[in-house]
């Protein structure tokens, strides 16, 4: 279970993360959240498809990272392979978390950094510092807070972004099912994504609202990233073929 505390400089003077991949710090997964004020980046490697969240009943992108529940074709020996990072999963440890305060008899919520004391990255001992010896925010941790502020601005603007293109019908199952090899097939369930034709067909009007909204780029981006199945199907079938080759080495 996650054991969260709200990050300082004190108590946290010698906290240290580790910014390695793997499956020990819970790389192995097969799709992240994903939040549309990443789009723009996520779509040039990464298939982004839309799921409903079975306890709120609300749609939330995600990337696709494998055919499997914790399989990650992007990693490879400790690496990540892609330029651009989930925010999902570069924000590590860290999350925003809110701090009621009172401002001249007004109470407000102030965001505020929290770290999991029990995450993998954080029980390593070993990796980026948080803070500067003398108590100030290392580049690591004004890079952490800048990934959450747009996860927390993203989720927000995606909600809505969702549920206007949910009423307009533009939303709709897919059915992911690919034979990557003489004998293997994949397949992933309950995946939705743009249909393409539908958006084609809206009207002026219709498309002028979407567009004044901020919600037509993203529709359009999430398109655009389904091009990287390729990639995602070319790297699975490379991982068959070495463990066939592997599995006919032990034979011999």
């Amino acid at each position: 279970m996650p054991r969260y505390e709200m990050l300082n400089n004190i108590a946290h003077r010698d906290l240290r993360v580790a910014t390695d991949f793997g499956p020990a710090f819970g790389d192995a997964v097969g799709m992240v959240p994903a939040y549309p004020s990443e789009f723009a980046e996520l779509q040039r490697e990464y298939p982004i498809f839309l799921r409903k969240d079975a306890a709120t009943g609300q749609w939330q992108s995600v990337v696709l990272l494998g055919f499997e529940q914790h399989e990650n074709l992007y990693l490879q020996d400790g690496r990540w392979n892609a330029s651009y990072l989930p925010g999902a999963a570069a924000k590590g440890p860290f999350l925003i978390g809110f701090q009621e305060n009172q401002i001249d008899g007004t109470l407000t919520q102030e965001a505020v950094l929290h770290v999991d004391l029990d995450h993998p990255r954080v029980t390593a001992m070993q990796g980026e510092p948080v803070f500067l010896p003398q108590g100030g925010n290392t580049p690591y941790l004004d890079h952490i807070a800048g990934v959450l502020r747009g996860i927390h601005e993203g989720h927000a603007f995606g909600a809505a972004m969702f549920a206007e293109l949910d009423a307009k019908d533009l939303i709709q199952p897919i059915t992911l099912d690919v034979q990557v090899a003489q004998e293997h097939r994949v397949g992933v369930n309950g995946l939705h994504a743009i249909d393409r034709d539908r958006l084609a067909q809206l009207d002026g009007p219709a498309l002028a609202e979407l567009n004044r909204a901020g919600y037509l780029e993203g529709a359009y981006l999430m398109l655009a990233s389904l091009h990287n199945m390729r990639r995602l199907i070319a790297e699975k079938q490379k991982r068959l073929r070495l463990q066939d080759a592997a599995a006919a080495a032990g034979r011999n």
